[in-house]
């Protein structure tokens, strides 16, 4: 999920080592447990993994086989044993008589506080589980659930695992027609949504839009529509498809014996972009995945008991289903769940949490981080230091590379120069964090993700699949299966296959679809940029043929292609390139229909991918047999000088009124 980097590549000598307290209750302490782990791996592969399957999880039949590869790419892990996400994330804890424990601290956008013991969260997840039991819903069936940051969110997942249903979350500021083509995709039978959502100080519809989504057609397996009242405003209710979700709740018994699922046992599909345009419909095994994010949850974060975790990931990403909704519970951590954003109602509200909620460790993006530090850089009253942030003792990127300039504010005026920060490489497709530091044992270098994880085993190849020199960019993949892999693209193995395990590599080796090298002395990987057409704004992959269709969709779009740049704040921005069908716009004519074709961007996919720039052309520079040029796109989008050859473009002149951003 890491994607382009911003600012000065880091040097081998700022190597900056992890504090030395933190080693004595460390579970990786020091580079010689590290490398004993990664031995163990390799000299003993199915033993390495089955060991971290029973120590991580509670398993109902234990497995005997580790491995299945007879169908490769199609890895199989732990596949006779059988579990159940929701009793290994809540019910252990409480047989361990862990019940009055806080799992969930959650902070509302206006800072109401709720505290949720695991005693409690295994009663709303039994409730849900019946209502949903009792809507006809079993297990392999899909559920969509379209729900703000919420207690609410969490327990409709933990409810799905429960009953062996299959939940496919989506983001809450994704569109109708994001949403109908998912609904579509899966089949989803129940929809769990809200009235609305409450972001920055304002009421954001939901309800609405998956009204919308399913009138657009296409859905007819949909059922039933629970609706939660978050604001209480007044929405359409359409008896007997949509259900309010406390009346139903209220008649539910709040025990729920779990399904016993096989290991294989879909728990989710997640959309996640693809450079084809359709997003991908990524699906996560049961057992591998929930192991993956218990065992990276306590290897990357150190966990302790007594930790107070905070990731500010939204569940409808990949990195709140690990590091939200399952990896924390299912390690019996204390957790902090926020509904707002970072800069309301000032952007002092992430320190202010940290000093109130006494949170020890913080996982953020670098997008975050970025904006944070020009508030402070503004206002000094909105500054970390003017707040008490002791608590703290490990911090997180995740999303995108962080550039150096921001590693080393984060660690200086958030984590004060004693706090490590674990620079996490990993990918929705991967259920889990693939290199990393390990806070308490690795020498960190700002900008680099330093090493891979025990039993991951990364490595950068050239095209053909050849291995590349240290200091050398080439392409990185996963040489071996792990378990929290996808499983495949659901009702799409083709797409699985040709995205993921291309012939060229061999057919069974993992293409991460990302450019990197490695250090020459360290051995450090560096994320280099994305090979695809997929760009990462503020962490979160868009398609550019996703964007370009939605431009073309509307009724003032001929053509249109669709580019990154570098941006400050965002990590990436998009940068869209836009021909119409009349005459060239000047002026504020030109400003309006820019802003015009982002709304319509925003209707039709969401307001994280609205274009940042747009630049009108009479054509787009192609070559003389129709190819756009879209090397020559990147350069005028970053603001280069064009210096390539273009002697195969049809029309050099165009260039000259591309530059021209809106």
């Amino acid at each position: 999920m890491n994607d382009s980097t911003t600012g000065t590549s880091p040097q081998e000598n700022q190597l900056v080592n992890p504090p030395a307290a933190l080693a004595a209750n460390s579970a990786i302490p020091n580079m010689a447990a590290y490398h004993a782990l990664c031995d163990e791996a390799s000299r003993d592969e199915l033993g390495f993994w089955a060991r971290l399957a029973r120590e991580n999880l509670v398993w109902k039949t234990p497995f005997t086989q580790v491995l299945d590869e007879w169908n490769a790419p199609f890895y199989r892990w732990f596949t006779d044993g059988r579990l159940n996400a929701s009793f290994n994330c809540i019910d252990r804890h409480i047989n361990a008589g862990n019940g009055a424990k806080v799992a969930i601290r959650f902070e509302a956008d206006n800072g109401d506080v709720t505290l949720v013991t695991y005693q409690t969260l295994l009663q709303k997840v039994c409730r849900m589980a019946n209502a949903l039991r009792n809507l006809g819903v079993r297990r392999g069936d899909r559920v969509m659930i379209y729900l703000p940051m919420s207690i609410e969110g969490v327990v409709a997942m933990q409810a799905c695992a429960r009953i062996g249903a299959i939940h496919s979350v989506v983001f809450g500021g994704f569109s109708a027609k994001s949403l109908n083509e998912r609904i579509i995709d899966t089949q989803a039978s129940v929809v769990i949504t809200a009235d609305e959502q409450a972001r920055g100080g304002k009421n954001l519809a939901l309800k609405s839009v998956v009204d919308e989504a399913i009138n657009m057609g296409g859905c007819e397996s949909i059922r039933h529509v629970i609706v939660n009242s978050r604001s209480g405003a007044k929405v359409p209710m359409q008896e007997p498809r949509d259900v309010a979700m406390e009346a139903l709740l209220e008649r539910q018994a709040d025990t729920c014996e779990p399904e016993w699922v096989d290991a294989e046992h879909p728990l989710f599909i997640l959309y996640t972009s693809g450079s084809t345009g359709t997003p991908k419909g990524v699906v996560h095994s049961t057992g591998g995945y929930l192991m993956w994010a218990t065992q990276s949850m306590r290897w990357t974060f150190d966990l302790q008991p007594d930790d107070v975790f905070w990731c500010t990931a939204d569940i409808g990403w990949i990195t709140g289903h690990t590091y939200v909704a399952y990896g924390p519970l299912s390690c019996g951590a204390t957790q902090i769940i926020f509904e707002g954003i970072p800069t309301y109602p000032d952007a002092s509200r992430f320190w202010k949490m940290i000093e109130s909620h006494r949170c020890t460790i913080f996982y953020t993006a670098p997008t975050a981080i970025r904006s944070l530090i020009k508030s402070s850089d503004m206002n000094e009253e909105l500054h970390p230091k003017k707040f008490d942030l002791s608590s703290l003792r490990i911090l997180g990127s995740v999303g995108e590379p962080i550039n150096p300039n921001a590693w080393l504010w984060y660690h200086k005026e958030v984590g004060g120069e004693r706090c490590p920060i674990v620079d996490t490489f990993w990918q929705t497709e991967t259920g889990g964090q693939m290199i990393s530091n390990m806070p308490a044992a690795t020498p960190m270098l700002p900008g680099s993700c330093t090493l891979p994880l025990p039993g991951i085993t990364a490595a950068i190849v050239d095209e053909s699949g050849e291995p590349v020199e240290h200091g050398q960019g080439g392409l990185l993949v996963i040489k071996r299966p792990w378990p929290s892999m996808l499983r495949g693209i659901w009702g799409n193995a083709g797409r699985y296959i040709g995205a993921y395990y291309p012939e060229e590599l061999g057919g069974k080796t993992y293409l991460a679809g990302d450019g990197a090298m490695r250090y020459s002395d360290t051995g450090y990987f560096q994320i280099m940029g994305r090979i695809d057409d997929i760009l990462n704004v503020s962490g979160h992959r868009l398609g550019t043929m996703e964007i370009e269709s939605a431009l073309v969709s509307h009724d003032l779009v001929a053509e249109a292609a669709v580019v990154g740049r570098p941006d400050d704040l965002t990590g990436e921005a998009v940068c869209a390139f836009v021909v119409l069908k009349r005459e060239l716009p000047v002026g504020e004519e030109a400003l309006k229909i820019a802003q015009e074709l982002r709304n319509w961007v925003g209707r039709e996919i969401g307001p994280i991918a609205k274009p940042k720039d747009i630049r009108f052309g009479d054509n787009l520079p192609k070559t003389r047999s129709g190819k756009i040029m879209r090397r020559l796109l990147r350069s005028l989008a970053k603001g280069e000088e064009i210096t390539q050859d273009i002697s195969t473009l049809e029309n050099p002149a165009i260039l000259d009124q591309l530059k021209q951003a809106l």
